[in-house]
């Protein structure tokens, strides 16, 4: 199950990376930069938080090979990178949103530390990389609009980190959960509450 995740969110990371550097009109290694730190940011960030080696993930050559074929054939076939259910590429990165952010709370759960880390772990994943990506793409964080979006990471977060749902076909249905929600949540425009402060001179 912990392969399976890693393979769909570096696969969808890295296509919102592609799509991202399309958009802002990079060139081939710009593209290839921007989709290998979208894929890999979030579990790099992640290990960073809970004391793991950074170098654990020059480990996952696999991955790195995965993501360099995707991007490639993203790059010669550019319509199919353009296939998205919602704008800017939302659909990839609710993919990816979804896959990392209970891989992350596998990893946190697994290693034994308690739920404020599962918690952690799981919005890190899920939002690093494509944090790191608009930073450096000069966009303002998906995390930080107005729509919901880190707040679904709270979903595998809390029923992983406490052990509830552990079964592989349970994380699966976890991760379908953050997809559709964050998809809906682009959507249908679903914000949580926001309160501003004035000040009269």
């Amino acid at each position: 199950m912990w392969d399976v995740l890693n393979v769909i969110g570096t696969i969808a990371f890295a296509l919102s990376g592609v799509l991202v550097a399309m958009e802002e009109k990079y060139d081939l290694m710009g593209i290839y930069i921007l989709g290998f730190i979208t894929a890999f940011g979030g579990g790099a960030v992640r290990n960073l938080l809970i004391g793991v080696p950074v170098s654990e993930l020059w480990e996952q050559g696999t991955l790195f090979t995965v993501a360099f074929a995707v991007m490639t054939l993203a790059f010669v076939f550019p319509k199919v990178v353009r296939w998205t259910l919602l704008r800017r590429g939302v659909f990839f990165d609710a993919i990816g949103l979804g896959a990392f952010s209970v891989q992350g709370a596998m990893y946190a759960y697994s290693m034994g530390l308690p739920l404020s880390a599962s918690i952690a772990a799981a919005a890190l994943t899920g939002t690093g990389g494509g944090m790191i990506r608009d930073v450096l793409a000069g966009r303002k964080p998906l995390f930080l609009q107005k729509d919901i979006y880190i707040a679904w990471t709270l979903i595998p977060g809390v029923i992983v980190g406490t052990g509830w749902l552990t079964a592989p076909w349970q994380l699966l249905l976890i991760v379908m959960t953050v997809v559709i929600m964050r998809l809906f949540a682009s959507y249908f425009g679903w914000k949580l509450p926001i309160r501003t402060v004035s000040y009269h001179t």
